[in-house]
């Protein structure tokens, strides 16, 4: 039921969607277009959905996958990053990276958005280390800072990286 908000958020993200299912072409046409998916193939093999993630891996394309039948684990395996759906077959969540527990497709949008701001704060926190270490460490070692300032500093700065991260707990929008 979440799959055209799943959409549109991933879509507004900037990422294409692309539906691939081994349901009749028409079936999978009109729910293509129900959801404002432009690009669809029904009467997918396996073979073909790895033929498809395959192109597109061959263009430059990062892909992730979503399934959660047995006919996805090839898929699963092959993509960038992949997700089965928790009530889905063993086969599937055994081949993906991660499991959709609560079998919400907008939780893929969710974990996208999360692993961004992850990676923000990751940089954010080297810098600040390095920041840090490059100006305070030689100042210490050269005398002009006391041994107990650049404790201190180093206490501080562990707790500023720590407090940051901490941040990643807040439920953002």
């Amino acid at each position: 039921p979440d799959a055209p908000t799943a959409v549109r958020e991933l879509q507004d993200d900037g990422l294409q969607v692309t539906l691939l299912s081994g349901d009749d072409g028409g079936r999978v046409e009109r729910l293509a277009q129900r959801l404002g998916v432009s690009q669809a193939v029904g009467l997918a093999s396996p073979e073909r959905k790895l033929q498809v993630l395959r192109g597109l891996q061959a263009e430059g394309a990062r892909v992730a996958m979503v399934g959660d039948g047995v006919n996805d684990a090839p898929v699963l395996a092959q993509a960038d990053v992949s997700f089965a759906m928790g009530h889905g077959a063993v086969v599937a969540r055994v081949h993906a990276d991660a499991v959709l527990l609560a079998g919400r497709l907008v939780d893929v949008a969710t974990m996208r958005r999360l692993a961004r701001r992850t990676v923000r704060v990751i940089r954010q926190n080297l810098a600040w280390s390095a920041l840090y270490n490059f100006s305070c460490v030689p100042l210490a070692l050269a005398g002009y800072l006391p041994p107990w300032a650049a404790g201190l500093g180093m206490a501080a700065s562990s707790l500023l990286v720590v407090g940051n991260a901490m941040r990643l707990a807040r439920i953002e929008d």
